[in-house]
């Protein structure tokens, strides 16, 4: 993935991760669209950064994506990098079927229906990216919130293997698995000490983003823990102090 002179769609780019993402992306000189359901939002952060560009789409909706990935082609030709940062995550104190359904129609499924949507179009580039943003948790998961957790170790599995699928073709997949961040994802994220501050983990990533030769895999330090655990041998280990924290 080159720095600069892309044109690159970032899912979920009104707040945290993605907001911050497209700050950078937009200052390091490449065109950025960014995409969410909240125009509000949307237009908080294009209002800050001149020549940016929103649109809007529900990434739970089947149709909607379908319709907003024709529209984004149309507009935005020279589209090559697309950002998968759109999803939630709800706490399940038992199973909670219209949150589960919710969750996995968003972070799941609404990743695999957009690229099904511009796979045509991205093959067509001479060099274009899919980068998906999982979680610390796709490696050792958070029973209270089940179906978050399993919706990015999926994720993490779909990406390996669209990797594998796609490694003779002009695009790469690059996956992003943060720790906890300060951010809006869930309530009292934002205050939480013990979640990694915004700040800190953008310039971290952006860091490991210009190493060359590029990673597969973006895991800053501080998600090492969660990510290599089972490498270790240490997952039940992991798992308990996870989970007997919450």
């Amino acid at each position: 993935m080159d720095k600069s002179g892309n044109t690159i769609l970032i899912t979920g780019g009104g707040s945290g991760i993605g907001a911050a993402l497209a700050h950078e992306f937009h200052a390091a000189g490449n065109r950025v669209i960014i995409a969410g359901r909240r125009q509000a939002a949307l237009d908080a952060v294009v209002a800050e950064h001149p020549g940016m560009a929103a649109m809007t789409v529900d990434m739970g909706d089947a149709s909607a994506i379908a319709a907003f990935a024709h529209r984004l082609v149309a507009d935005f030709p020279a589209l090559n990098v697309v950002v998968h940062n759109a999803g939630i995550m709800v706490v399940e104190e038992q199973i909670d079927l219209a949150v589960a359904e919710a969750t996995v129609a968003t972070n799941l499924l609404g990743p695999i229906r957009l690229t099904h949507g511009l796979l045509p179009h991205l093959l067509a580039q001479p060099a274009a990216t899919l980068m998906t943003v999982t979680s610390g948790l796709a490696f050792v998961p958070l029973a209270a919130t089940p179906t978050y957790s399993a919706t990015k170790a999926a994720l993490h599995s779909w990406s390996q293997s669209m990797r594998h699928q796609l490694k003779d073709t002009g695009i790469e997949v690059i996956e992003l698995a943060p720790p906890g961040v300060q951010t809006e994802l869930m309530p009292g994220h934002a205050e939480n000490p013990q979640m990694m501050p915004l700040d800190d983990y953008i310039a971290e990533v952006m860091g490991l983003l210009r190493q060359q030769p590029a990673l597969e895999e973006i895991c800053v330090e501080r998600v090492k823990f969660l990510r290599e655990a089972e490498r270790r041998g240490e997952f039940d280990q992991v798992f308990e102090a996870l989970n007997g924290a919450h």
